[in-house]
């Protein structure tokens, strides 16, 4: 696998380039809003001052790290989770018929977020979908699908929040949407990239087959302030 800095730690890069303007940071730690997204990220695994995490993370929180943690401050529990697969595109996807997809704004934020709590709920918060542009497909006035950008840096952007509500179903929305916003991050130039759990296979199967690939297994923790 060779290395990719921005893409080995993606929170960071992502903090320290299109969402700068978001970044709370103390020294080498970084974190996005809580109404943004749970994460943080150090600079690199050396160790952090206690004041930088002491600074950035609230009595109680949890926060969330992938590809880079440091040793944890006293009284701080850091958790692994299984790591997470982390696939690359580089070339365009065939596009399939479907419905239209339209670009989703702040006047659809109820719908993005009334899905997302019924099928992706672990890392979406209220203004997540101000990270980058979401797209959804309607039917019948209902958001049937959607998909999003949230990390990204000038070289690469993260498709994210791919998900479709259990009524619709197998009906190849999720594929049209990943296809779409895959080749349309290909036409900037950037290098289309996403996550998923290997604790759930369809969907890995399904980025598989649409043509991306394994880049590599990252580490995922959980990191608790007491």
């Amino acid at each position: 696998m060779p290395a990719h800095p921005e893409l080995d730690n993606p929170f960071w890069s992502s903090l320290a380039s299109v969402h700068r303007d978001l970044a709370l940071r103390s020294g080498n730690v970084a974190r996005y809003p809580p109404e943004y997204a749970p994460f943080l990220a150090v600079a690199d695994a050396r160790a952090a001052a206690t004041s930088d995490f002491e600074a950035l993370v609230a009595p109680g929180e949890s926060v969330y790290l992938l590809g880079v943690a440091p040793k944890p401050p006293a009284h701080w529990t850091l958790e692994p989770f299984r790591p997470l697969a982390q696939m690359v595109c580089e070339q365009p996807i065939a596009q399939v018929e479907g419905p239209e997809a339209i670009e989703l704004s702040a006047a659809h934020r109820a719908d993005v977020l009334a899905l997302t709590a019924l099928v992706y709920p672990h890392y979406f918060r209220e203004r997540t979908m101000d990270m980058g542009r979401y797209f959804g497909i309607y039917r019948d006035g209902r958001l049937a699908a959607m998909i999003g950008e949230r990390l990204g840096t000038e070289s690469a952007r993260e498709m994210s929040a791919i998900c479709t509500h259990p009524d619709f179903a197998a009906l190849g929305y999720a594929r049209r949407l990943t296809a779409m916003l895959t080749n349309d991050t290909l036409r900037q130039g950037r290098l289309p990239f996403l996550h998923v759990s290997h604790e759930n296979p369809r969907a890995k199967q399904l980025y598989e087959r649409i043509g991306f690939r394994l880049r590599r297994d990252i580490p995922f923790w959980s990191l608790r302030r007491h």
